[in-house]
C-alpha cells in the first residue's frame, strides 16, 4: 500500500487572486514516484457533468500554487476544465525534506505524478490530459511532455531552462569550464558548511529592498514577489529563497535533450520584453530541429509583455487565455 503524508494544508483562501464564484475549490493531495506527498488546488467549473479535460499546472520557479499557477488553473476551470496547481516537492504545503531543494528529476516527476492522479479520477477522461509550466517549471513541463506519453497537449509560460541559467549563467555569460568548476567548488564547500551548521544556508529570494541600479528583470520580479501584486508568505522567492546547495543537480543535466520527440502538442509563449525570452525561442528551436512532429508546435511571442507579465497578465493582461483554451481543445479532440 503506497501511503501518503498527512499534511498540513490550509482550508481557508489565501491566494493572491481573487475567488471566481463559477469554479469549485478543493484542497487535494497526491503522491509521486519517490513517495513524496504533493499538496494542491484543484478547481472545477461549477455544475460540470461527464469526464472533463483536465490540467495540472506548475510554477513559477520558487513560487506556491496560491500564486500565478493557481491563477491559470482557476481561470482555465472556468473555462470547462479540471485542474489542479501544484506545490512541487520540497516547498509550499508539499512534501520532502529537506525543505527548499530542487531537482530536474523529482520536480519533472511531479508533473508526471499530477498526471497520475488526474488520469485516475472519474471525472476526468484520461485522453484529455495537459500540463501548463510557467518560468522555471515551463523547463519541466517540456521535459515531462517528453517523456509522459498520456500527456496530450503542454503550453509552456515565460520559461526558464533552469539547467541551462544554473550551468551557464544568463545569456550563458559564464559558458565556461572554469566558471562552472568555481560554481561547482563553492556548492561542495556549502555542503560541508550546512554539515557543520547543522542546517541549509538559504541563498536569499528577491532582493528587498530594491537597489537603485538593479537591472530591469530584477526590478520586473521585485515588482511581483515582493508587493500586493504577489507577495506570499509561503513563497521561497518572497522570502529567504531556495537553499544555497537546491540547484546543484542541475549544473550537470540539461533537461530538454530529447525535447524534438515530443509527438504531442506544444505551445511555447513569451513576452517580447522579457528578459527570458531567448529561453522560450531556444527552446522551440531545439524542439523542432531534426523533429518528425512539428505541425503541432507553436511558438506565440506577445509584444511588450515582459516576464512576469505572464505571471498574473500585468497591467494589461498579457497572458492568452483564449489562445490557451482553443490550444487545447484543438488538441484535446
Amino acid at each position: 500500500m503506497i501511503r501518503k503524508e498527512e499534511l498540513n494544508l490550509t482550508q481557508e483562501w489565501d491566494k493572491t487572486f481573487p475567488r471566481d464564484e463559477r469554479v469549485d475549490h478543493c484542497k487535494v493531495t497526491f503522491i509521486n514516484r519517490y513517495g513524496i506527498t504533493l499538496a494542491a488546488d484543484l478547481y472545477r467549473p461549477k455544475d460540470a457533468e461527464g469526464k472533463l479535460p483536465a490540467l495540472a499546472v506548475s510554477g513559477p520557479f520558487g513560487a506556491v500554487k496560491e500564486q500565478c499557477s493557481g491563477l491559470y488553473a482557476q481561470t482555465m476551470a472556468a473555462r470547462g476544465f479540471l485542474t489542479v496547481a501544484f506545490d512541487p516537492s520540497f516547498t509550499g504545503e508539499s512534501g520532502g525534506a529537506a525543505r527548499y531543494m530542487a531537482s530536474p528529476d523529482i520536480n519533472t516527476e511531479d508533473f508526471m505524478a499530477a498526471v497520475d492522479f488526474l488520469s485516475l479520477r472519474e471525472d476526468v477522461d484520461p485522453e484529455r490530459i495537459g500540463i501548463i509550466g510557467i518560468c522555471g517549471w515551463g523547463g519541466m513541463a517540456l521535459n515531462a511532455a517528453a517523456l509522459d506519453t498520456r500527456v496530450k497537449a503542454t503550453a509552456v509560460m515565460t520559461m526558464y531552462d533552469m539547467t541551462r541559467v544554473n550551468a551557464k549563467g544568463y545569456f550563458d555569460s559564464e559558458d565556461s569550464e572554469e566558471a562552472r568548476y568555481a560554481k561547482r567548488s563553492a556548492l561542495c564547500a556549502q555542503r560541508l558548511e550546512d554539515l557543520r551548521n547543522g542546517s541549509y544556508q538559504l541563498g536569499g529570494g528577491v532582493v528587498d529592498p530594491l537597489p537603485g541600479d538593479a537591472p530591469y528583470f530584477v526590478k520586473d520580479y521585485y515588482d511581483y514577489y515582493m508587493t500586493p501584486r504577489g507577495y506570499h508568505a509561503r513563497s521561497l522567492n518572497s522570502n529567504g529563497g531556495w537553499n544555497v546547495t537546491g540547484c546543484e543537480s542541475f549544473l550537470n543535466q540539461p533537461i530538454l535533450q530529447y525535447s524534438s520527440e515530443i509527438r504531442s502538442a506544444v505551445i511555447i509563449v513569451h513576452g517580447d520584453a522579457a528578459h527570458s525570452c531567448y529561453f522560450g525561442k531556444d527552446a522551440y528551436a531545439n524542439m523542432i530541429k531534426g523533429s518528425k512532429y512539428t505541425d503541432n508546435k507553436e511558438l506565440l511571442i506577445i509584444p511588450g509583455a515582459s516576464h512576469t507579465d505572464l505571471y498574473d497578465g500585468g497591467k494589461d493582461h498579457a497572458i492568452p487565455f483564449d489562445k490557451l483554451e482553443a490550444f487545447f481543445r484543438k488538441y484535446f479532440q
